[in-house]
């Protein structure tokens, strides 16, 4: 069968005097090798896209990691420290895109900027600086280290029992990364708790009602995803549920 085509909505970043869109390449990678999946960008354009048309032709969406953050109006949050990184562009194209998604049965995966996407689109806010409020954990990585330490593993995540990654996973706790100063203060009706960090912290969730899947996580398992078995079962699960989509649109 033809591989799924599934969507990354990309980055806006000016380069020199003109804006570029992208997305990295490793969540390419893993749609590739992972999902067996064919990655295809989509500009944040907004509206001049016409969501409608583009759910249409796509058999899922992946909602990536970024070194942008969320603007907190969309949450109701406060200003954000001077210099903070955002991405409105981003912002107008992701969070209206992944509620017609849903609502229109097409599998979603959320990661990292993706995870925090999501949970805002469905009402949710999120904590701006996680390793500041009391209680947490500090889930940042270190930027001076090689990639591969910064990717390693950081900490447990205790999955929940009725799950799907604890159905993914086959055991109650796994180790993940953490590359993130962002995180969950309240989650968005209709998601269900997956899996929390040591100190509490939301570290996934899936929408409970979507027809289709739909899960998200905060830790980075497009990483090396083939040396991963729980990355590789989430990316296989995910483009399963792609080729099912794909199927029956071609029926």
């Amino acid at each position: 069968m033809v591989r799924p085509l599934i969507g990354l909505p990309a980055d806006r970043r000016v380069i020199g005097p003109q804006p570029f869109h992208a997305v990295p390449e490793k969540y390419a990678r893993a749609l590739l090798d992972a999902a067996d999946a064919l990655p295809v960008l989509i500009p944040p354009l907004a509206e001049a896209l016409g969501f409608e048309a583009l759910i249409d032709r796509l058999d899922g969406l992946l909602f990536t990691g970024s070194p942008s953050n969320i603007e907190p109006h969309h949450y109701d949050g406060p200003p954000s420290v001077p210099g903070t990184l955002h991405d409105p562009a981003r912002d107008a194209t992701t969070l209206p895109l992944i509620r017609r998604a849903v609502a229109c049965s097409v599998p979603i995966l959320g990661i990292c900027r993706g995870f925090q996407e999501i949970n805002v689109a469905f009402g949710g806010s999120l904590h701006q600086r996680v390793h500041e409020v009391p209680g947490h954990l500090d889930h940042r990585d270190d930027e001076t280290q090689p990639l591969d330490v910064q990717y390693g593993p950081a900490h447990e995540v205790t999955l929940e029992p009725d799950g799907l990654l604890r159905e993914l996973a086959g055991v109650d706790r796994v180790r993940v990364n953490s590359l993130h100063w962002q995180g969950i203060e309240r989650l968005g009706g209709g998601l269900a708790v997956e899996a929390r960090a040591p100190d509490g912290l939301i570290e996934a969730f899936r929408v409970a009602a979507a027809p289709q899947f739909a899960l998200a996580v905060q830790w980075h398992p497009e990483w090396k995803v083939l040396d991963n078995p729980l990355s590789r079962a989430l990316f296989a699960a995910f483009g399963a549920a792609c080729r099912e989509r794909a199927r029956a649109r071609a029926r």
